[in-house]
């Protein structure tokens, strides 16, 4: 009987169980996103469990969250130290830690991804935690160049698994990229976004195809201001320049390529090329790659295009 009502509940999927509001949060990935999408979760009132397989890197995340939360306080409660103190701590209660994601999703609405860009490790940690979560609660991953519709095909929820491709950083960063599949319902979809809007962000809406919206228009972007340099028809400080001068852009495309980090950008490259080969807005770059195989990616490394030693 135990077994059948286990099923029963596991198999529920009305509108009524799927369109509740998101207010238990399981974030898997302890780093500088998962960590910056927990900050701006628990500071909205949300129940957070930062979950990594590394206590380390979980202690240096509620370090690095307290850390932000004091920051936020020196403008926010310049001359109301005690009111200040007060938010920290308020906040800081809304996040606890975890290193056992199985352990802890019994009672979540959301289990959101931000771990390494490897589809066979997300597919495996979405296939176990399918097995362990509840029937409401939805799965969404923040990557952002791999195919949700694919890793969703490791669980049986296809209908209450979609993307939040979230922009770093996440306290500072207003977008939220809302990602459905063929398959992502309509209440599950409603549901992300609504969960979005109430973490204080602006959501766009999706589809599940290469690079969704900013890394489809930005990537190819930036590809071509390597290209144009491999041409030798324009210097990377001169291409610099002029797109922020003459486009108003806050960053020149070798500037940011430098603070995505150039492997990222291959990484992302490297998978569209797989899919689509022969379209010209996807081609790899020589220069992109030997600087990546010598291990020069950007700012996190002390040398990209640039030099930051």
């Amino acid at each position: 009987m135990a077994f059948f009502t286990h099923q029963v509940t596991r198999g529920l999927s009305s509108s009524a169980v799927r369109n509740a509001a998101i207010k238990h949060v399981t974030i898997i990935g302890g780093g500088q996103m998962g960590a910056g999408i927990a900050q701006v979760a628990a500071t909205t009132g949300h129940s957070v469990v930062l979950v990594d397989t590394n206590e380390e890197i979980l202690k240096k995340s509620a370090k690095g969250i307290e850390g932000s939360l004091k920051r936020v306080v020196k403008k926010k409660f310049a001359d109301k130290p005690d009111a200040g103190a007060e938010f920290i701590a308020k906040v800081m209660a809304n996040v606890s830690v975890s290193t056992d994601a199985a352990s802890v999703v019994g009672s979540t609405d959301l289990v959101l991804e931000a771990i390494v860009e490897n589809l066979k490790i997300k597919q495996g940690l979405f296939g176990a935690l399918d097995k362990v979560a509840p029937a409401h609660t939805i799965f969404a991953s923040n990557t952002s160049s791999l195919p949700i519709t694919d890793i969703a095909s490791s669980t049986s929820r296809l209908d209450r698994f979609g993307g939040l491709h979230f922009f770093n950083p996440v306290p500072m960063m207003k977008l939220v990229e809302v990602i459905g599949t063929s398959a992502t319902s309509q209440e599950t979809f409603d549901s992300l976004l609504a969960f979005s809007k109430a973490l204080g962000k602006t959501p766009v809406s999706c589809k599940d195809t290469p690079g969704f919206i900013v890394n489809r228009l930005l990537v190819p972007y930036m590809m071509e201001a390597i290209r144009l340099h491999e041409r030798g028809h324009g210097s990377k400080e001169d291409i610099d320049i002029a797109m922020k001068l003459g486009a108003g852009y806050p960053m020149g495309p070798f500037e940011l390529l430098d603070y995505v980090g150039l492997d990222t950008a291959k990484f992302i490259m490297d998978g569209w090329v797989e899919k689509d080969p022969d379209n010209p807005l996807m081609q790899p770059s020589e220069m992109l790659n030997k600087l990546v195989a010598e291990g020069k990616f950007g700012k996190k490394t002390g040398e990209g295009f640039y030099k930051y030693k």
